[in-house]
This record gives C-alpha cells, sequence and structure tokens, in this order.
C-alpha cells in the first residue's frame, strides 16, 4: 500500500470515526462468527441425537472426539492459509475463497435434510470444508485490519476493538438463530441458517472491498531462487487436502475403518512431537542469546498453561452443552429455551466485561501493580476451576433423575469468561513480545498448536462426562476443580522465577484483543474462539 493511499484510508471517517474499510471487515467477520458459531452450537447435540430423531446417533465419546478434531483442525488450517494468502492468492482474495467454501461447507451440511446428500456424506464432507475455508479466511482477515492503519497508536487499537465486537455479535446471534431454527423446524434448518450468515458476509465483502485498498490484493514477491520451493509447497497443500477428501470418501464408503477417538488420541501425540521437535530446535540454535532462550522456556511454560486451558474451557461446546440439553430446565414463560442459547453466554459476557478488564490492566500498570504474565495464568486457572466447581454441585443435584436451574450454567460460562481474559489475550499478547525476532511468526503460529491441542484434549475429555455414566459427574467435576488448583498453584510458585528468568518486568501485558486465528485476538470462543 503506498503511503497516500495509506493516507486517505486512514482520513475516511465514515465507519465510527475509522477506515471505511473496517465496515466491510467488521460485517464480514459478523457474518463468519455467525455461522461458525451457529453451526457449531448444534454440532455434537445433532450427533448424538437419535437417528429416528433426525441426527447422527453416535455415542458421547464418539461425539465429542469428532467435535475436539473438528475444532482443532480450524486452527491448525490457519497456518497453511496464511502461508497461502503470502505466497499464492494475497490476503483479499484468500478470504474471499475462504469465505465461498465455508458457506459450501454449511450447504453441504444442510443439504440432507432436504433429501439430496445422504446424511453421513453431507455431514463429514460439510465440516472439511468449513475447516479447510476457515483456514483461508481467518488468518487473513485479521491481517487486513491492521493495515488501515498504518500510523498504529491507539486508533488502530480503538479499530480492533470495533472488530471484536462485530466477531462476538456474530457469536452471541448464532447459536440463538440456529438453536431456534434447530427446535422450530429441524436440524438441517439450522444448518442452512448458518449458511445464510456466511453468504450474506460474501455479499458484504464482495460490495465494498473497493473500501479495502490494494493491501493484499496480490501475493507477498517470491524472492529468487526460491520459486521451486513455493511451487513444491502449493502443490503439497492442494494434494494433502485432495488427501483428507479422498480418505473420508473411502472411509464413508466402507473401504477402511476410522476411529474418531484413536484418530483424536493420536493427533494429541503428533501435536505433541511437533511442539517438543519445535521448541528443542530453537533452544539449541546458537544464534539466539541468553535472554532469548530463557524467554523461549516462558513460552514453552505458557503454551503448556494454554492448551490444558483450552482442554477444560472447551467443554461449551461439547460436555457442556449436553449438559444443557439433557439435565437443564430450559423453560421460560412456556417457551422451550433451545440448549444451544447458553452458547451464546460467552459471547455475550466477553461484550460486557472485556472492556472492563482492558480499564483494570491498565489502571494497575499505572501504579506498576499489573500482574505479571504467570500472575495473570493463575488467575485464569483459578476462575476456570470456580465455573467447574458450580457444575460439581450441579453434577450432584442430577444424580436423583432431576433437573437443575440455568443458574449454574451462567454462573460457570461467566467465570470461565473472566478467566478467559486473565490468560488468553494475555498469552497471545506475550508471545509476540517474548518470541525471538527471528522465530517471531513461527512462534505465533505455535500458540495456535497449542489451541489445537487444547481442543483435541477437550473432546476426549468431555467423552468422559458420557450420558451412560451420569453417577460419576460429581467425581469427574471434582477431580478438574482439584487439578485446576494445582495449576493455579504451580503458576503462583512459578511466577518469580519466570520473572526474573525472562525479564518479565520489562513486558508490559496491557493488550486484552484476541482472536480465534493468527492476529490478535479473539472473544467468542478459540477461539475461540481462541
Amino acid at each position: 500500500m503506498s503511503n497516500s493511499q495509506a493516507g486517505n484510508l486512514a482520513g475516511q471517517k465514515t465507519f465510527f470515526g475509522h477506515p471505511v474499510g473496517l465496515g466491510n471487515l467488521f460485517f464480514t467477520e459478523l457474518w463468519e462468527r455467525f455461522s461458525y458459531y451457529g453451526m457449531r452450537a448444534l454440532l455434537v447435540l445433532f450427533m448424538v441425537a437419535a437417528v429416528s430423531e433426525g441426527g447422527l446417533g453416535f455415542d458421547d465419546p464418539t461425539a465429542t472426539a469428532i467435535y475436539g478434531l473438528y475444532t482443532a483442525g480450524v486452527y491448525l488450517a490457519a497456518l497453511p492459509g496464511g502461508w497461502l494468502a503470502d505466497r499464492i492468492y494475497g490476503q483479499q482474495n484468500a478470504i474471499w475463497y475462504g469465505g465461498i467454501i465455508i458457506a459450501a461447507g454449511h450447504l453441504v451440511l444442510a443439504l440432507p435434510g432436504f433429501g439430496l446428500i445422504g446424511e453421513h456424506y453431507g455431514f463429514f464432507m460439510g465440516l472439511i470444508l468449513i475447516v479447510v475455508g476457515t483456514g483461508l479466511l481467518k488468518p487473513n482477515i485479521s491481517s487486513c485490519v491492521g493495515e488501515l492503519y498504518p500510523e498504529g497508536g491507539a486508533r488502530r487499537d480503538a479499530g480492533y476493538v470495533l472488530y471484536y465486537m462485530g466477531i462476538n455479535l456474530g457469536a452471541f446471534l448464532g447459536p440463538l438463530v440456529c438453536g431456534f431454527l434447530r427446535i422450530n423446524m429441524g436440524w438441517h434448518w439450522g444448518f442452512a441458517a448458518a449458511a445464510v450468515g456466511m453468504i450474506a458476509g460474501l455479499i458484504v465483502y464482495r460490495l465494498t472491498q473497493h473500501h479495502l485498498g490494494d493491501f493484499g490484493k496480490l501475493p507477498n514477491p517470491v524472492k529468487p531462487g526460491d520459486e521451486g520451493k513455493v511451487k513444491a509447497v502449493k502443490l503439497a497443500t492442494y494434494i494433502g487436502t485432495g488427501l483428507i477428501f479422498l480418505i473420508a470418501v473411502l472411509a464413508l464408503e466402507g473401504v477402511i475403518t476410522i476411529d474418531a477417538l484413536s484418530l483424536s488420541q493420536y493427533s494429541v501425540f503428533v501435536i505433541v512431537a511437533v511442539a517438543a521437535l519445535f521448541f528443542g530446535r530453537v533452544l539449541i540454535d546458537k544464534s539466539l542469546t541468553g535472554l532469548e532462550r530463557r524467554r523461549v522456556v516462558v513460552l514453552i511454560a505458557l503454551f503448556i498453561g494454554a492448551a490444558l486451558f483450552w482442554s477444560g474451557f472447551e467443554q461449551a461446546g461439547s460436555s457442556l452443552n449436553l449438559f444443557a440439553e439433557r439435565y437443564t430446565a430450559r423453560e421460560l414463560l412456556g417457551i422451550a429455551i433451545p440448549a444451544e442459547v447458553f452458547q451464546s453466554l460467552n459471547p455475550l459476557y466477553i461484550l460486557i466485561f472485556a472492556p472492563f478488564f482492558s480499564a483494570l490492566w491498565i489502571n494497575l500498570g499505572r501504579r506498576n501493580l499489573d500482574p505479571s504474565i504467570p500472575l495473570k495464568f493463575a488467575l485464569g486457572f483459578l476462575q476456570l476451576g470456580i465455573g467447574f466447581g458450580f457444575m460439581w454441585i450441579a453434577a450432584s443435584l442430577i444424580q436423583d433423575g432431576g433437573q437443575v436451574l440455568p443458574t449454574w450454567l451462567l454462573l460457570t460460562y461467566l467465570f470461565h469468561t473472566t478467566g478467559e481474559l486473565c490468560l488468553s489475550p494475555i498469552g497471545l499478547s506475550a508471545t509476540s513480545k517474548l518470541a525471538p525476532r527471528s522465530y517471531y511468526s513461527q512462534m505465533m503460529g505455535m500458540w495456535f498448536f497449542g489451541a489445537a491441542l487444547g481442543n483435541l484434549l477437550a473432546g476426549l475429555l468431555a467423552g468422559e462426562f458420557s450420558g451412560e455414566n451420569v453417577a460419576e459427574f460429581p467425581e469427574r467435576y471434582r477431580q478438574i476443580v482439584i487439578f485446576c488448583g494445582a495449576v493455579t498453584v504451580a503458576f503462583l510458585i512459578a511466577t518469580p522465577f519466570l520473572k526474573k528468568m525472562a525479564a518479565l518486568d520489562q513486558v508490559k501485558t496491557d493488550d486484552v484483543t484476541r482472536e480465534d486465528e493468527p492476529g490478535a485476538y479473539e472473544a467468542g470462543g478459540p477461539t475461540a474462539k481462541p
């Protein structure tokens, strides 16, 4: 983008005093998050619903494992998605193509309800398409926001705040609309609503794309001598994607057998191994200074902490969603409230409390009282544990076969959200500030590897809350509470050592913006969720 063009963009005041291009990204992302979180709220409920009720009839462990694989795939796909935009398509085209693929995925999910495709084909092919499309769209729409503000500063931060409001508005509305359509018209109408949301986002994006200027219209120039490498990676990406679809078809046709639970477990080992190899390689890099190596050790601790946090937090779409459906009284004034409505609590709480936390960190920082990075992680786990403490009580109350008031889930989501605001934006901000410059992008990618690992673990953990072992729920929630307490204590004990090791007193963490994929940070679940 030229300086003159950047100046013209910065001077436009047509969207809440910000560059008009922000309006394009705001509404595009609002509708994309509407579609993503609307469909996600239906996902596990659809899988465990009996075939006679229009569902797939999977058992709880299988359904939650598939859910974990899907949500982890969304994070992992952001890595090649960002690379393809930089080297092949450009950010603006990647957003457009990604949105089209996402819309196609939601449509394919909806088609079985209208007799146009087999149920299992529609479901699994739709999920794969959404993962591929989200990997193209999410990391690149975030980078476009920052490019509207070449001057940086507070105005750029304010622009991201507006952008995140759009994200969370979409995440709030999606489960409401899709949930009410599901209980009144059927599962596939809910999936169709998600498709309509993404198509609306595409229309908004295309009609106003010219407001984004020239940034990201073309890919970055390939360095001389790298043409062959770029071509090879591009080909490998396409072949890899094609193989995923081929394997899915072979499994659906019964040629091969895929066990979702085993696949999820193996995927955990693969991600852990990749992370260990990566961090080990960085630590033995002789070009790094002593301070950089010590900061990498801190980043390893944050990586582990984030993965463990997401394994609990991401129960929202799986085990807690099932708890809302099966064990929570959901009738208000004679109207049946969909279980999906509880998925709207996190983005609602984010919209309410994110400004408070932002002001809190800034005001504490002015008084030199801002908690350090590991201390904020401890606070995050403390509140995660408190949230599960409420579920421990709720699980005890359903042992006689009754249902509990929605209050327990309201409190659980409240403390999980405030815990998220203490840990997740801080972790991503810290990663951006502590990462060695020569490994900056790779370290940011590893943060999302951690999110993927957490989502896989969340799917496996959710399988422990099967409807067949309700009597074990209180004990399992008690164990989670104890585990969260142990991690809290571990971070509290480690705080002075980590601060000294990496000179954390020199690193400010008053940035509480968020995105699901590479960029800053998005609230609303991953992602967000991350």
